[in-house]
């Protein structure tokens, strides 16, 4: 299974994998780009067993020529490892990949589908490589997984149909504990992206009555960098340590403009907090009926709501537990044993073709 130590993609990889090794499904880590630190490193041979290839990600080159080699490092490695199935999490990984075992590749987010939903165009010139690359990769795959029917419909606006695309739905193994609650906000992200939106929930910020955490980075490894002036901005963390001020916050807001998925509202909503969502088409789709909602584009909007649920202690219980009952259905088991089955009828098909041939 590919990993990058940069974004969410890490999180998802190690619940999933510490959930199918009940299964009885071991995993062999590959980390791409940026090393991950000692924790993570730990954390990931603790599930399965983690290698880092010097090979670099998709989204944090220039052109196709800077990952051409990295098809002819994965088929060695899987026939090194002796991989039953390769479980790819960015699609341009599969394109010109040759193995002789299925393929599966996950959608966690893109490019091209980034531009659609931030910037509202077409990807730019310089970036039409990736769209040509990704398609590429979606059609060697022999299974496609998106994580929400929202975002698979974006990447079949973006590339046209791709018939083996299913969707799956990620998972939390966060647990509701009796946590005293602090009148606090909290928001976690990757803010140097433009499409974590951070800069309208900074706005925001300046004129609410509680204090706003802003946990996560907001340097990226472009040298992107979001300068935070009216919340208060706790860096970047450990896992253990958002989730333990997540646990304290009576609202949670999430002000995305393009998200695929988006965990930390099901890990905010597993640990009991309110919600304050931007109003994008994923999190209508999961969450519609348990949370605020607000223009992802207008300060504004955020701090009526914020405002809202922060002077309303009936509100804010209700949507509460509307959000944690909701959050009952995204359990990393149900992904798993969803995994696991995709697996298998992959690995069954393979066994199958090869006793035909």
């Amino acid at each position: 299974m590919t990993v990058d130590a940069i974004g969410g993609v890490w999180r998802y990889a190690m619940d999933l994998a510490a959930e199918l090794k009940v299964l009885g499904v071991e995993t062999v880590f590959v980390c791409l780009g940026p090393a991950p630190s000692a924790q993570k490193a730990r954390e990931a041979n603790s599930i399965g067993r983690l290698l880092v290839l010097d090979a670099p990600l998709d989204w944090l080159v220039e052109s196709a020529e800077a990952v051409s080699g990295l098809p002819s490092m994965i088929a060695d490695l899987a026939r090194r490892e002796q991989a039953d199935l390769l479980h790819l999490n960015l699609p341009s990984q599969a394109a010109g990949l040759e193995t002789g075992i299925p393929v599966l590749t996950v959608s966690h987010s893109c490019v091209v589908t980034w531009f659609a939903g931030v910037r509202q165009s077409g990807v730019p010139e310089a970036w039409e490589w990736q769209l040509d690359l990704n398609r590429s990769g979606f059609q060697c795959a022999d299974a496609v997984i998106s994580p929400s029917r929202s975002h698979a419909e974006m990447l079949e606006r973006a590339y046209g149909a791709i018939p083996q695309l299913q969707v799956v739905y990620n998972g939390s193994r966060i647990e509701n504990e009796l946590t005293e609650k602090r009148d606090m906000v909290f928001a976690a992200g990757r803010w140097w992206d433009d499409g974590k939106n951070g800069a309208v929930l900074d706005a925001a910020a300046r004129s609410l009555d509680w204090p706003l955490i802003m946990a996560g980075s907001n340097t990226g490894p472009n040298g992107q960098h979001l300068p935070i002036a009216h919340a208060s901005h706790q860096g970047e963390l450990t896992h253990d340590e958002t989730v333990a001020l997540m646990r304290e916050a009576k609202i949670v807001v999430s002000p995305s403009i393009y998200e695929p998925f988006g965990l930390a509202p099901l890990e905010a909503a597993r640990a009991g907090a309110a919600l304050v969502l931007s109003d994008v088409p994923t999190y209508r789709e999961l969450w519609d009926g348990c949370a605020l909602f607000a223009d992802p584009r207008d300060p504004e909007a955020f701090r009526t709501a914020i405002s809202r649920l922060s002077s309303d202690a009936g509100l804010r219980a209700v949507l509460a537990v509307r959000a944690y009952e909701r959050s009952l259905h995204f359990t990393v088991s149900a992904q798993a044993r969803a995994m696991a089955a995709i697996y298998e009828r992959l690995a069954t098909r393979g066994k199958t073709l090869s006793a035909a041939e």
